[in-house]
């Protein structure tokens, strides 16, 4: 993660850079996220950062990107031939994926895009992990596209075929560059294949043969080179050239593929990117097998560098942060290919900000006209005071206009209320959003997990019976729009009258909201190590509910600031503080959350 400002030249200053290592242990791929996601909570912390809307990319091997030849065609005709062409290439159904093109130099009369799609699914499950670091997205991009923008800045006189390797930990990308043109393929060969054979060579866990490798790995470059080394380096280094072999033969089958198909050049040069070129002797590795000149990639050579910058650390990793730079020139409009794979949720805020300065000027316009109307009236009314005997007779005349002009004042109160209902709306669209958003900030814990989230209307505190269901169980098969109504019916055909069940408990109670509300969250869950992860997630709810952002207010009555706060039993009506039957891996607790504002469903 780095934070560049802009330079008054139109360039780039780096200002501040951090970087955190991740194991890619393929067995632990359902830990990736986790870990993901709490690297960038520290980079973000460490960056100053959180709050911020930040560009990220996606790596070459989960986006699908295609090179297309368009007929010569008139540019208002182009969107709609991509997106039919998008619909044919794309090897998932078109509204299961995000995706984005960009128009490529073109030599000919056809016109040329590059294609870029990820499935939806991956691409919200990434930006979660961004959103739950306290960071927003501003854009995303695809990796090789970045990699190309960082190129072309740093290497503008650069017009001989090069390519590109990123070594990432599963996948290499392979970007193909000859002067403004681009070609790019992603191969599942990285340095995680390399930790994988070390681990199977000498039956140790990946964790340990990445220790190793990172230590005390070097690559072969043969007979002679090997026989300077000892001999338990020598058989690593023998094993790491074993296991990279498939590499060079997976380029040399692209580079190929690029002169058949795509009608390139061999390339002249090979740049080196990416965490998987810091194996020592790999660059001559792979000049050996390549038989091209290798050298490492610097997408820094035209930006500045700040004072607080470790200039030493910088210097080891400048090769591993192409991607952050071609991000950054997107800033600075330094880009001569923008791709953005917008997720939903950054989609449907860019809708809402679009809509929210038409709603706004039209309102002014309103309450203007409504003024002027009011200014009018005001002005007659201190004129017919002054000649109140000449306008006596003249009174039944303009009884006619100051009726209008009433009804016009009657019809500004009305739009006001409908604009405060629109804008109501807006809120109220995003008011679950935000709930999930704390229950998933809340139960971030491994040894905790949800089996049951109900929202309830009508609870009293300290009462765990009362309360009750505001979905019916089966609301996931039921039509839209219907469970709620089915189960408000219900609840007013057989609940008594709201003051006779005000009497059930005695003292300070969670007022009743209307009966088309829900007032507090349920859950229902299990933990697997200590009861107090449990307790520990309601202190942390219970610290949080004096924030202006708090969702959850743990007290008699969540209106009243100064209520008395409720007792962890009537927060956890269910909490066994011990699992006692030896054939169980864990055991039950119920949480009641009051929410702060009552959540209408009407």
């Amino acid at each position: 993660m780095a934070v560049f400002d802009p330079a008054k030249s139109g360039g780039l200053i780096l200002k501040s850079y951090g970087s955190q290592s991740i194991l890619a242990d393929p067995s632990q791929e359902m830990m990736r996220l986790p870990q993901i996601t709490l690297a960038v909570k520290e980079l973000a912390a460490a960056l100053k950062v959180q709050k911020e809307k930040v560009r990220y990319s996606m790596s070459g091997q989960s986006v699908f990107t295609r090179f297309m030849k368009l007929p010569a065609l008139q540019e208002d005709n182009i969107d709609e031939l991509v997106k039919f062409e998008a619909q044919q290439h794309v090897p998932f159904p078109i509204e299961e994926v995000v995706w984005d093109w960009a128009m490529l130099d073109s030599t000919g009369p056809e016109k040329e895009v590059a294609l870029v799609a990820i499935k939806r699914d991956a691409l919200t499950e990434i930006n979660a992990t961004v959103a739950q670091a306290g960071i927003g997205t501003r854009e995303v991009d695809a990796a090789p596209m970045a990699l190309y923008n960082a190129f072309r800045y740093n290497y503008p006189e650069e017009d001989a075929p090069i390519l590109l390797m990123d070594i990432g930990a599963k996948a290499t990308n392979l970007v193909y560059i000859e002067g403004t043109r681009l070609f790019t393929r992603s191969i599942a060969v990285g340095a995680a294949s390399v930790t994988t054979a070390i681990a199977k060579e000498y039956n140790i866990s990946f964790a340990e043969a990445e220790s190793q490798k990172v230590t005390n790995g070097v690559v072969s470059l043969g007979g002679r080179h090997t026989d300077q080394l000892d001999e338990a380096t020598a058989q690593l280094a023998t094993v790491i050239r074993n296991s990279l072999n498939r590499l060079p033969a997976e380029v040399a089958r692209t580079n190929s593929y690029y002169r058949s198909q795509q009608e390139g050049n061999m390339p002249t040069k090979v740049f080196l990117a990416g965490g998987g070129a810091n194996l020592p002797y790999l660059p001559e590795f792979l000049e050996e097998k390549l038989r091209v000149p290798i050298e490492l990639f610097n997408p820094l050579q035209r930006v500045a560098v700040g004072k607080a910058i470790d200039v030493e650390q910088l210097g080891r990793e400048a090769h591993m942060v192409g991607e952050l730079v071609g991000l950054a020139l997107r800033g600075v409009d330094q880009t001569p290919i923008r791709i953005d794979l917008v997720p939903d949720v950054v989609a449907s805020q860019r809708a809402t900000a679009e809509r929210k300065p038409f709603l706004v000027a039209a309102a002014v316009i309103m309450m203007a006209g409504f003024a002027a109307w009011a200014m009018n009236k005001s002005v007659l009314a201190a004129e017919a005071q002054e000649k109140a005997g000449e306008l006596e007779k003249v009174k039944d005349q303009l009884a006619g206009p100051g009726g209008r002009i009433e009804q016009q004042s009657r019809r500004q109160s009305d739009l006001q209320d409908l604009a405060d209902a629109y804008a109501g709306q807006q809120s109220s669209r995003v008011k679950w959003i935000n709930v999930l958003s704390k229950v998933k900030d809340y139960f971030n814990d491994q040894d905790v997990w949800i089996t049951d989230f109900e929202p309830m209307g009508l609870y009293k505190a300290g009462d765990d019976k009362s309360g009750e269901a505001r979905a019916e169980q089966n609301f996931a098969k039921a039509a839209y729009g219907k469970s709620t109504l089915q189960n408000l019916k219900s609840s007013r055909a057989g609940a008594p009258p709201a003051k006779s069940r005000s009497r059930r408990k005695k003292g300070p109670a969670i007022p009743e909201p209307p009966q088309e509300s829900i007032n507090v969250i349920r859950l229902t869950g299990f933990w697997k190590s200590e009861p107090t992860a449990v307790s520990k997630i309601v202190d942390k709810i219970r610290a949080d509910q004096d924030k202006d952002d708090a969702v959850f207010v743990l007290k008699k009555n969540p209106a009243n600031p100064k209520s008395a706060n409720l007792a962890d039993e009537e927060i956890l009506p269910l909490l066994n503080s011990s699992i006692t039957d030896e054939n169980k891996l864990a055991e039950q607790f119920v949480m009641i959350l009051p929410l702060k504002n009552p959540i209408s469903i009407k």
